[in-house]
């Protein structure tokens, strides 16, 4: 896929997109019009907000942490884990107990083999989707940058939903 992105325009405003940032758009973009990760938006995650939301918004503060950070990042692997990291296709809010266990505990490995169901992972990818709920999975330990990063974005986008009624606005 090809797609020229070079600049944004917005309230008489422009900003130059890094190389970084077009990769960021053009891996999101992937993903997030695929049917099956559309699906997240008929579960709902925490608060108002579906688990599509929220991996979106887990996949943009990650890249904003790194930057800000100046952490070397393989964009389209923390992009990916971000957007799969909580794939799992189910309302937890129905049931804590799932066939892989208790939702807390059990969604990395539901979300990944759902993720290795349906896309080519890197293990990378696979790594940041299966230990972002560290440290409640203790052996569960990120192994990458971007798993850290991932890892981190989702505590903070986690206690954003849960504590704000609006927490994107």
């Amino acid at each position: 896929m090809t797609t020229d992105i070079t600049t944004v325009t917005m309230m008489n405003n422009t900003l130059i997109l890094s190389d970084d940032d077009k990769r960021f758009i053009i891996t999101a973009r992937e993903l997030l019009e695929d049917d099956r990760v559309m699906l997240m938006q008929h579960f709902t995650q925490h608060g108002n907000v579906s688990c599509y939301e929220h991996c979106l918004m887990v996949a943009l503060y990650s890249y904003l942490f790194a930057k800000h950070l100046k952490i070397k990042i393989n964009v389209e692997a923390l992009v990916r884990g971000a957007l799969l990291h909580d794939f799992f296709l189910y309302d937890w809010h129905d049931t804590a107990f799932t066939p892989d266990g208790l939702h807390g505990f059990s969604h990395p490995y539901t979300a990944l083999k759902n993720a290795c169901r349906f896309f080519n992972l890197t293990e990378r990818e696979k790594n940041i989707i299966f230990c972002h709920m560290w440290p409640l999975t203790p052996l569960q330990i990120p192994a990458y940058p971007e798993a850290w990063l991932v890892c981190m974005a989702d505590k903070y986008c986690s206690l954003k939903e849960t504590l704000f009624k609006d927490p994107y606005k």
